[in-house]
C-alpha cells in the first residue's frame, strides 16, 4: 500500500428539511387546526480515529464527502426524518486543518476518539409550531438551516515513541528489523526506504514501544533535497530520537563525523523544538570495524563530534548491543510517559484515568 500522509477533502453536512403548512381535514372536523410537522435535521459529518489505519490513501481517491439532507415535514403532525450521518475513519495522529484559513481544527490523538467536523442544519418549523390562542390557523413555516461546508487539509503525524534519524544506508531499516516486527525493504543503495515504517518493539510481557523508521536525510534536506524532509513531521511526536551513524561507510573518503553534523544541522533548520528533543547517538556497523581498532574509532568519533549525550555501540546486522539499547529505550519511554500530561482538548471519555486527589 502506498504511504500517504497528506490529503485534501471537501465535506458537507446535510441541510435541514423545511417545515410543512398543513391543516387537519376529517369528516365532521370543520376546523381541525394546523398539523404541519417540522423538517428533519441534516446529517452530521464525524471523524473517528481508527487504530487499524496507518495512511490517508483512501482520501486521496475520495475527496468529497456529503451527508444526506433532512426530509421535509409532512401533514398529520409528521416530522421529517433526519439525514444519515457520514463517519470518516482516519489514522490516529491525523491533524485536520481548515485549508482556507490554515487554522488547526482537530487532532485525532486517542484511538476511538470521535469528533463532529461538520454540523448538519436544523430542520425548519411547520405551522403546528405557530399555533396560538390568537392565531389558530397559521400559514407560516420556516426553511431548514444549511449544513456546514468545509475544505480540510488532512496531515498525518505518526504516533511513535522513538524516531530513527540518519543518513541513507546508515542501517536504520536493518535496526528496526532486528528489534521489532517491522520488515522494511533493505538494500545496499541510498534511499531504499521511501516511506515511514512503524515497528513495535516488545521488551517483555506488556512492555513495548513503537519505533518509526524514516527515509534518510542528506545535507540540504530542510530546503527540500532528498526524501527525508517530507517525513520529518513524523518525528515531532516522538519522545526520543536515535541518531544512527554508519561508522564503516563503503566509500572511505566519506567522513562519518561530517555527515552526522550535517544531519544535526538540518534538524535544527527544520524545527527548533525537534532539535531540542532527547537524542541518543547510536554507532552502527561495528561488525565491519576491526576489533582491535574499534575502541579507538569510537573514541575518535565521539571526540570530534562533541556529543555529550548517551552513546551506544551496536551492529544491527549481528544484533550485537541491540538488546542493551532496547532496554535503555524502554526505560526512557516509560519515564517520559509518566511525566507527560494528556492534551487539554481530549474528550474526557477517552482521557486516561487519573489517580484520585488526596483529601
Amino acid at each position: 500500500m502506498k504511504f500517504v500522509d497528506e490529503a485534501y477533502i471537501d465535506i458537507s453536512a446535510g441541510d435541514g428539511g423545511s417545515g410543512c403548512v398543513s391543516f387537519r381535514h376529517e369528516k365532521y372536523k370543520e376546523f381541525g387546526g394546523p398539523n404541519g410537522g417540522d423538517g428533519g435535521r441534516g446529517g452530521h459529518v464525524y471523524a473517528v480515529a481508527d487504530i487499524n489505519l496507518n495512511t490517508l490513501v483512501d482520501f486521496r481517491f475520495s475527496r468529497r464527502h456529503d451527508a444526506r439532507n433532512g426530509e421535509h415535514g409532512k401533514g398529520s403532525d409528521m416530522f421529517g426524518a433526519k439525514g444519515d450521518d457520514v463517519i470518516l475513519k482516519m489514522p490516529v495522529g491525523t491533524i485536520l486543518t481548515d485549508s482556507e484559513t490554515g487554522e488547526v481544527l482537530y487532532e485525532m490523538l486517542v484511538p476511538g476518539e470521535e469528533v463532529m467536523i461538520a454540523k448538519g442544519g436544523d430542520g425548519g418549523f411547520g405551522n403546528l409550531r405557530f399555533k396560538s390562542s390568537t392565531n389558530r390557523a397559521p400559514r407560516t413555516k420556516t426553511p431548514g438551516w444549511p449544513g456546514e461546508k468545509k475544505s480540510l487539509k488532512l496531515e498525518l503525524k505518526v504516533l511513535a515513541d522513538v524516531g530513527l534519524l540518519g543518513m541513507p544506508n546508515a542501517g536504520k531499516s536493518t535496526f528496526i528489523t532486528a528489534v521489532s516486527n517491522a520488515r522494511p525493504r533493505i538494500a545496499d543503495y541510498p534511499f531504499t526506504t521511501l516511506h515511514p515504517n512503524l515497528g513495535v518493539v516488545r521488551v517483555g510481557p506488556e512492555q513495548s514501544f513503537v519505533v518509526a523508521d524514516l527515509p534518510g536525510l542528506i545535507e540540504g534536506a530542510s530546503e527540500g533535497a532528498g526524501l527525508g524532509h517530507l517525513f520529518l513531521r513524523h518525528l515531532q511526536r516522538t519522545r526520543l530520537l536515535l541518531h544512527i551513524v554508519d561508522l564503516a561507510p563503503f566509500d572511505e573518503s566519506i567522513d562519518p563525523v561530517k555527515q552526522a553534523k550535517a544531519i544535526v544541522g538540518e534538524l535544527k533548520k527544520y524545527d527548533e523544538e525537534l532539535f531540542k528533543k532527547p537524542r541518543w547517538l547510536v554507532l552502527n556497523k561495528l561488525d565491519m570495524v576491526d576489533g582491535e581498532h574499534r575502541a579507538a574509532v569510537v573514541k575518535d568519533f565521539v571526540k570530534r563530534f562533541k556529543f555529550k549525550g548517551p552513546v551506544f555501540e551496536i551492529s544491527a546486522l549481528t544484533r550485537e548491543g541491540c538488546e542493551h539499547l532496547v532496554k535503555a529505550i524502554y526505560q526512557h519511554v516509560k519515564a517520559a510517559q509518566k511525566t507527560e500530561q494528556p492534551p487539554q482538548d481530549i474528550d474526557p471519555r477517552f482521557a486516561p484515568d487519573q489517580p484520585p486527589e488526596a483529601s
